[in-house]
């Protein structure tokens, strides 16, 4: 199991990055190797990636949403991913997104994979995209400002 955690800042106000990231399915539009999203209902996202040559669909519930602040999953089925992205205010028009999941790849040429850190890397690339993908834009593509609660332990 790897831990990666990468942070960008973004020249957005919080609200617009927030939004912009409920916006899972345009993930293909600066995630490398991330093919489709659906979203099934308000918490339950299909997912098709591509690794290594390696296709993988598999469904993630949001265990928790809270607007301008957080965003956390989980993989229901698949390899095991886990994580949370959270946005920082760092000022009107500043915004730091920091990414951290936890993964567990499945299949030969993903471990070795991680082991050589390709998954930080991606991470890391995905996060620069993103960065230029809203920035370029200057307004989000749409948003969901609903709240999903972190279920009781």
């Amino acid at each position: 199991m790897s831990t990666i955690t990468e942070s960008v800042n973004v020249t957005v106000p919080i609200r617009t990055a927030y939004d912009q990231w409920t916006q899972f399915e345009t993930f293909p539009q600066f995630m490398d190797g991330v093919e489709e999203i659906r979203q099934l209902d308000d918490t339950t996202l299909r997912w098709r990636t591509r690794m290594a040559g390696v296709v993988r669909e598999f469904d993630a519930r949001i265990t928790e949403q809270l607007p301008d602040e957080r965003v956390a999953w989980k993989s229901l089925e698949g390899p095991t991913h886990a994580g949370v992205v959270t946005f920082h205010r760092l000022d009107e028009t500043t915004t730091r997104v920091t990414a951290q999941m936890e993964i567990d790849p499945e299949g030969l040429a993903e471990k070795a994979g991680d082991r050589l850190g390709a998954l930080g890397h991606r991470v890391k690339g995905d996060l620069q995209r993103f960065k230029a993908f809203i920035e370029a834009r200057g307004v989000q593509t749409g948003g969901w400002r609903g709240k999903v609660d972190r279920p009781d332990p």
